[in-house]
């Protein structure tokens, strides 16, 4: 049995654009998972159901085949809008999909972690690729300004808060970009959480 082989996650949503921008957005966080799209929760029962790593579901699907779905919480993520903070899904998490890039891959990855507690965290999440892993060692310094750059400072506070001018910021932020080959702060953000730099919880 191949104990690498790629998480399969599940997004059953009928608004085809929610589906495909949810989809990029996983596939950056995830990039070895297979990803699959289902407009309707039939698609889903007609493929093998039970195989997917996560259910990504409209709160529509939820609430019609909550059935299926409320023995598999712990894998399940609904996916709501600001109108659906109100009503608490029966334990099950809620990603809202009308928040900026940023807030969204945040909170799926906070998700992901309280899926996986204990060790489990980042066993389908990417390390560095191989090809890297020589020429984007990050100095002592350069993590300490990542983890800051994930928890959302800007420069100048990075800069106060390391006691370092704002042009030493400006020099670790450009070598940390060219050594990863990252240029936003989300991507940035992801690379600290799946290398163990910062805990979700923090950014």
């Amino acid at each position: 049995m191949n104990t690498h082989q790629p998480p399969e996650i599940a997004i059953v949503e009928s608004n085809t654009l929610t589906g495909i921008g949810l989809k990029a957005i996983l596939e950056k966080i995830i990039p070895m998972a297979i990803i699959r799209i289902f407009h309707n929760f039939n698609g889903l029962m007609d493929d093998t159901p039970d195989m997917y790593a996560h259910y990504f579901i409209s709160t529509q699907v939820y609430i019609r085949h909550n059935a299926f779905f409320l023995p598999r919480k712990r894998k399940t993520i609904v996916l709501g809008g600001g109108e659906s903070h109100s009503f608490q899904l029966s334990g099950v998490p809620v990603l809202d999909i009308h928040e900026p890039e940023d807030e969204l891959v945040k909170n799926i990855l906070k998700l992901h972690q309280h899926a996986h507690p204990h060790g489990n965290y980042g066993k389908d999440m990417p390390s560095t690729p191989p090809e890297m892993e020589h020429s984007c060692a990050l100095s002592a310094r350069e993590i300490e300004v990542l983890v800051l750059i994930a928890r959302g400072l800007l420069n100048k506070e990075i800069a106060d808060k390391l006691n370092i001018s704002l042009t030493t910021v400006i020099t670790h932020r450009k070598n940390i970009i060219e050594k990863l080959g990252i240029k936003s702060v989300s991507g940035l953000t992801i690379y600290a959480v799946m290398n163990g730099y910062i805990e979700a919880d923090c950014i």
